[in-house]
């Protein structure tokens, strides 16, 4: 068993994977014929001349993204409608045959480039307008599309796959040949990343309301990852008929009472998505999520080894909704706000600790007061795999008394730990009511090879 979890934790990212990281945040964009039809899913047969974005707008979409420090845009490009946002020579349900008359992929592609965030798009499996839908034929369609796609709009930072699967008209669904999909990409694109429920770069977290697990694994069983090529395998217990199928939504993927029952690991992390209002498409009466929804998903994702995809659905002129805006502003100022100025503190690896079990310790320029302390922000090395398990942060208090002021599980890319209120918790041991934390200690109680920390900061 320790040999197979000295392997797991050597499973490392691809460099497309590491900045896709680096990135952190970006936004969805949901455009269809729905916009108009107050519609969540099309039916196929919208006419095309009811879209029509009399004021688009790409660059206030932008503006809007990057209020709220996300770094990338990816716009669906198709829905299940079949509607087409870009003169696709495959289809007639386009914007070519709609009042708009633009291609909207190219006028979001170069705001996304004037802008200086990245551009990538949806195109949904699911097409509920063609009559090669449910037919071998379609898969043709459909990478003829995707070359489309991939080859006139620049550099593509992100192809976003879902497998909605409905009936065709011959009432059968579509067999999708993903893996011939995933080739075109590799071909054409590839420094793209590849989001899809099961792979092989970016897998879903199993729900679009923003919810996370209590520890996001970015190394996880090839079973749930059916594209991904196994890095370490077969597990050691990983024998004919123990092996339990895994989806999405299994709270305990990545752990290790998982990952020893697994015909192999493959680094595949997860995306975390949701919407900022109740639908992905406009709807008049529908307001934004509050603010504090937003950045509890926000600590959740980006603060738990995930990425943030914040859905941003434009109105019937094209735009952002206003409202929407307002929401994204207070957003971008309560990150800066919490997160742009660091305690100065000097870290330090406590000598003579076990690889895997490691100390450090976060000694402040000045003893600083506990209510100013808000969050300890800790980073893996993650080039070099995701090892930790379990750690705890405890506080030294000028008085001479010691608290826990925060405990987790795995780290990854990057942690943001909520500090404990001591008042709150009414602690026997912190009788002073002002007091003065000195220095912090950073115990990784469980790891599963040596630890590789990349930073340690404390806001």
């Amino acid at each position: 068993m320790i040999s197979f979890l000295r392997e797991a934790a050597h499973v490392k990212p691809s460099q497309k994977q590491l900045d896709w990281f680096e990135m952190e945040s970006y936004a969805f964009i949901h455009f269809s014929p729905n916009t108009y039809t107050d519609l969540e899913w099309g039916n196929g047969n919208e006419p095309e001349s009811i879209f029509n974005p009399t004021k688009l707008d790409c660059d206030q979409w932008v503006r809007a993204i990057k209020s709220a420090g996300m770094k990338g845009m990816v716009l669906t490009a198709k829905h299940h409608d079949g509607f087409c946002l870009w003169p696709s020579k495959y289809t007639e349900h386009s914007v070519k045959n709609s009042p708009c008359q633009k291609d909207i992929v190219k006028e979001a592609s170069e705001a996304c480039r004037r802008g200086g965030i990245k551009f990538g798009f949806y195109l949904s499996p699911w097409d509920r307008n063609s009559s090669y839908y449910g037919t071998p034929e379609y898969n043709d369609y459909f990478c003829n599309q995707l070359t489309e796609l991939l080859t006139n709009y620049g550099e593509i930072f992100y192809v976003w796959f879902d497998n909605a699967c409905g009936e065709g008209p011959d009432g059968k669904k579509q067999i999708y040949d993903f893996q011939r999909y995933f080739d075109l990409i590799h071909k054409l694109q590839p420094k793209a990343v590849i989001f899809n429920d099961f792979g092989p770069d970016i897998r879903w977290c199993g729900n679009e309301a923003g919810v996370a697990r209590h520890s996001e694994w970015a190394v996880v069983p090839t079973e749930l990852c059916h594209f991904a090529e196994p890095v370490t395998g077969p597990g050691p217990l990983a024998e004919e008929g123990n092996l339990s199928y895994m989806y999405n939504t299994d709270q305990e993927i990545g752990t290790m009472s998982n990952i020893l029952y697994s015909k192999g690991l493959a680094f595949v992390p997860a995306e975390i998505n949701m919407s900022i209002r109740p639908g992905w498409f406009w709807h008049e009466n529908e307001e934004p999520h509050s603010l504090e929804r937003l950045f509890k998903t926000y600590l959740t994702s980006v603060g738990a080894n995930a990425c943030f995809h914040l859905n941003l659905p434009p109105n019937r002129e094209g735009l952002i909704d206003e409202r929407d805006i307002r929401r994204l502003e207070e957003f971008g100022e309560l990150l800066r706000k919490e997160f742009s100025t660091p305690k100065a503190a000097k870290v330090e690896k406590v000598p003579g600790c076990p690889a895997t079990q490691p100390k450090y310790t976060i000694t402040f320029d000045q003893p600083i007061k506990a209510t100013e302390l808000k969050y300890v922000v800790l980073a893996e090395d993650i080039a070099e795999g995701q090892r930790v398990e379990a750690f705890r942060i405890t506080a030294d208090f000028a008085s001479g008394a010691q608290y826990a002021l925060a405990q987790g599980t795995c780290i990854g890319h990057k942690k943001i730990c909520q500090m404990q209120d001591p008042f709150a918790l009414q602690n026997p041991l912190i009788n002073d009511r002002t007091p003065e934390i000195r220095q912090l200690t950073l115990h990784i109680t469980a790891a599963r090879d040596e630890v590789l920390m990349k930073d340690i900061v404390v806001y």
